[in-house]
């Protein structure tokens, strides 16, 4: 019987405790009106779903988004579920004060960065000491023309930091300023942007790190750095600008390379040490301590009419792939928005020059070393236009012993002239013979043709060129003007035409027209005697090249730095009155003519190269002699 009761009792609690239960979960079930509730949000979560999946492109490789993430309170449980589903452990980045889309602030006397809570990156760098050619601050990014997102696994979820929020904190360094920007999984564990920000620097220091995140960064999957950004156009002339606007960067221990200006360009790279986004006369620049594994580097051309009133020129792009130590990521970086400036880059000894067009070899080592330094020197204390004319009449200077000898020979080659038409009418056709007299009544002469053109040319052209590359990106002439020339660094205008005029533009510069008459007329000088000769098979048209070179000053150089024509037509009237000088004053012709016949009387010895032309001129006649007796 007592087995039996107990049965019955049992039996009976576990009535109690069942119903007990059922009670309580009815009291915790939904109301109708909170199942109605949470189908319509579902309803539009799935909407919203659908509508973010038809906005990415297909070729994404983000597979959760946060862009509609918001404060989410931690009594929100059903938020909270959704949250990490989506986000996984991040989801505590969303529970923050800081899950909204504000604007951090830091600057110097330099410098204005604006910092988004939205992926914790600049969405705005502004340069305080620059303005446009129409006198708006020059900003180097604005408007959402730049990105910056770290791609990342966290627990079987691929995320991207730009569509996550950051918690930003400011604090100072000595007299630095810094600005940590956190995104975080808990109150410890966080990947971390910090921005150092010096005074009177444009280069800031930059780490990208993860802390206490172990089980939770997955580092056996790839981690990219993603940069990108659109290059504003500054200056009034987009053609001149844009072709100083280009991708240059630096990999495999100083090797150092750039992407091409037009069109679309990319490259894949192994250990990237720095890479800099130039817009002329402006940089935005990332360099590592630690270079990238691998970067793969774009730059999409943007201007395709220069007609065109264009906002940007350039598109750029970097995805860098990071490699995690210890299971953490840790790379300590630099990040620059400034002037391409040679004077600034150079004080960083990070080979920062290299991204700069200042030609190369012989070239750039011209620039470098002497006119850089030279004309920082002159400019120090004389106006831009000033430093410009003294600068070329001090190269003028060192240049005019080449020029001499030049002359010099040109005026042996005229007072030879009666002698060489007797030649080419003695021998009339046998040219082999003409040239072999020519060449022995040149080398008893001392005019040889090649001091006349050929080697004194070849002497100039280093400077030439490196003057060539010099004016076009000297910051120093910017927005610095000269007679009617408001900025050296950008063409003058005279007059405004109605009309645009293929490869000369819709405006007319006076200095490139001064310019070509220098050059016609030091053509004139030098080439006159040339063109007075008979013509010779293989050789160019005198007369060809004295129209052509100074068409060419004023149809190319009309869009073109004013600085650059200002040289050349410094130079070209220096150069004329040097021949002027030479000509009236210092050579005599008649003397000349009288040094040369005494030295016909005296026996000339040939070096080696002559008497081997001389030879093989010799074997050559006589096969031709040879050939005509058969």
């Amino acid at each position: 019987m007592e087995e039996k009761k107990f049965d019955i009792n049992s039996l009976i609690g576990f009535i109690l405790i069942g119903g007990i239960l059922v009670y309580m979960l009815y009291l915790q079930s939904p109301t109708p009106e909170e199942i109605e509730a949470e189908k319509q949000r579902t309803e539009q979560q799935t909407q919203a779903g659908q509508a973010e999946e038809k906005a990415i492109p297909e070729d994404t490789t983000t597979f959760e988004s946060a862009t509609e993430l918001s404060v989410v309170s931690q009594n929100d449980s059903l938020g909270l579920i959704d949250l990490r589903n989506r986000l996984g452990s991040f989801a505590y980045s969303g529970t923050l004060d800081s899950a909204t889309e504000n604007i951090t602030v830091i600057e110097n006397d330099v410098l204005v960065l604006k910092v988004s809570n939205k992926g914790g990156y600049i969405t705005e760098a502004k340069l305080k000491q620059h303005t446009m050619y129409t006198g708006e601050p020059v900003y180097l990014i604005k408007d959402g023309s730049a990105s910056f997102n770290l791609q990342f696994s966290a627990e079987n979820r691929l995320l991207n930091s730009k569509d996550l929020y950051f918690e930003p904190s400011v604090s100072e360094n000595g007299e630095n300023k810094v600005l940590s920007m956190r995104l975080k999984a808990s109150p410890n564990a966080y990947i971390e942007y910090r921005y150092e920000l010096t005074p009177g620097e444009y280069m800031l220091g930059f780490t990208l790190r993860s802390e206490g995140l172990d089980g939770v960064l997955n580092t056996t999957q790839p981690i990219y750095l993603d940069w990108n950004l659109k290059g504003y156009r500054h200056a009034k002339s987009i053609t001149y600008e844009n072709r100083y606007s280009r991708l240059t960067y630096e990999y495999e221990d100083e090797k150092h390379s750039k992407l091409s200006p037009t069109g679309e360009d990319a490259e894949v790279e192994k250990d990237v040490s720095w890479m800099n986004f130039r817009q002329h006369f402006f940089s935005s620049m990332l360099l590592s301590d630690t270079p990238f594994s691998e970067v793969a580097l774009s730059s999409t051309d943007l201007v395709e009419d220069e007609e065109i009133d264009t906002v940007y020129t350039k598109l750029y792009g970097a995805k860098m792939l990071l490699q995690p130590k210890g299971g953490a990521l840790s790379y300590d970086m630099n990040m620059y928005y400034g002037p391409t400036d040679y004077q600034i880059f150079k004080k960083y000894d990070r080979n920062l020059d290299e991204a700069m067009p200042l030609g190369w070899g012989i070239f750039g080592m011209i620039n470098k070393y002497i006119i850089i330094p030279l004309f920082g020197f002159l400019s120090g204390f004389l106006p831009a236009g000033i430093a410009i004319i003294v600068l070329t009449i001090l190269i003028k200077l060192v240049l005019s012993p080449v020029q001499y000898k030049q002359y010099l020979s040109q005026m042996k080659m005229k007072i030879l002239k009666p002698e060489l038409d007797e030649i080419r009418e003695k021998y009339g056709d046998n040219k082999l013979k003409i040239q072999q007299e020519t060449m022995k009544l040149q080398n008893i002469a001392g005019a040889n043709p090649l001091k006349t053109g050929c080697l004194p040319a070849l002497l100039q052209i280093p400077v030439f060129y490196a003057l060539f590359t010099f004016f076009p990106t000297a910051f120093d002439l910017r927005q610095k003007s000269f007679l009617w020339a408001e900025d050296l660094s950008s063409y003058d205008t005279i007059a405004e035409l109605p009309f645009h005029i293929p490869f000369y533009g819709d405006h007319v510069s006076l200095f490139p027209i001064l310019a070509s008459i220098a050059i016609f007329v030091y053509m004139m000088m030098t080439m006159g005697q040339s063109m007075q000769a008979q013509q010779q098979p293989g050789m160019p048209n005198m007369k060809f090249l004295m129209y052509l070179s100074p068409l060419f000053m004023l149809v190319f150089f009309n869009n073109y730095a004013s600085g650059l024509s200002l040289y050349y037509l410094t130079s070209n009237l220096i150069t004329i009155g040097i021949m002027l000088v030479i000509k009236n004053f210092i050579l005599d012709e008649d003397k000349i003519h009288a040094k040369i016949q005494e030295n016909k009387k005296k026996p000339k010895k040939q070096n080696r190269f002559q008497r081997k032309m001389a030879e093989m001129m010799e074997q050559a006649e006589q096969q031709k002699k040879a050939q005509r007796k058969k």
